[in-house]
């Protein structure tokens, strides 16, 4: 039997993450090659994960970097919000978000049967087969600007709301202004607290907007006050609740978040003026862990 050195053992424990004993044990198994002992605990570890796959991934955290006219999503899932947290975890997830944008990598690049997200998933089952908790690569999103557009970015506390907002200034240098620079980053924040479902009315499923209808004309039915009220009465009331629930989940309807008074659309438009410049949102991407 080889001879099973103290610093193989270290070596190989700081390598795999697997415990002191484990290490070991690979190493005597393995008449003390290395690589043979590696391969031995990361198959172990494989198929402890594989164990483990049932479990919910609930927790974990979003991950969003930009550079130049590109930013990057990433949605890194774990079982806890303990190992959302581990500096490891913490890295990958930051490392594959900057993979994405070094390489250049585009949507049509990241379909989850592709080989680019085999490749970063393998990476997500490396780690998990270290800490030994499941997880799992959720979310990998692009985001390009074109000419005349800017790109902002927010993420929420700890990491569990990232947003990603494209704006046209219609003109070239507005956003190298602090101040608009400043307002962008607002509207970002105002996006990943009301969690619009949509830009606008125009992007709203019409499917969707029958299905609210139904609901609201089933509970008018149902509600006293409504008995006896004339067709046209019922159908203008119906159509009010409509447009107010269709301006509480379209961002350019809702209440501005600095000033409630105004809508958002409002807010741009009065920020574009003063600025000499009609600024738009082109797009927006918002990411919630586990949502």
């Amino acid at each position: 039997m080889a001879d099973i050195s103290a610093a193989d053992v270290k070596r190989l424990r700081e390598k795999t993450g697997a415990g002191m004993m484990e290490c070991k044990n690979a190493l005597v198994s393995s008449d003390g090659d290395f690589d043979r002992a590696e391969k031995l605990l990361k198959e172990k570890g494989l198929a402890a994960l594989e164990k483990r796959s049932d479990r919910a991934t609930n927790e974990g955290k979003i991950f969003v970097k930009t550079e130049d006219k590109t930013s990057v999503l990433v949605e890194l899932a774990s079982e806890t919000d303990f190992v959302a947290r581990n500096p490891d975890f913490v890295a990958l997830g930051g490392l594959i978000a900057g993979r994405i944008l070094e390489k250049g990598y585009t949507e049509s690049d990241l379909s989850p049967d592709g080989k680019v997200f085999g490749e970063f998933r393998d990476m997500v089952n490396d780690l998990a087969t270290r800490i030994r908790e499941n997880m799992s690569l959720k979310r990998l999103r692009v985001v390009k600007a074109g000419p005349g557009e800017y790109l902002t970015q927010y993420i929420h506390g700890d990491g569990n709301i990232g947003v990603v907002v494209k704006f046209d200034s219609g003109k070239p240098g507005v956003f190298d202004s602090e101040e608009a620079r400043a307002f962008a980053f607002t509207l970002a924040l105002h996006i990943a607290a009301f969690n619009p479902m949509a830009l606008d009315r125009e992007k709203i499923d019409p499917a969707y907007i029958r299905e609210q209808e139904e609901i609201f004309r089933r509970q008018m039915e149902q509600d006293e006050k409504m008995k006896g009220k004339p067709a046209n009465v019922i159908d203008n009331i119906l159509r009010g609740k409509i447009n107010k629930h269709l301006a509480d989940i379209c961002l350019l309807d809702q209440a501005y978040v600095k000033d409630e008074k105004f809508t958002v659309a409002q807010a741009l438009a009065d920020f574009g003026k003063k600025l000499g410049a009609k600024i738009s949102v082109n797009d927006y991407v918002y990411f919630k862990v586990g949502a």
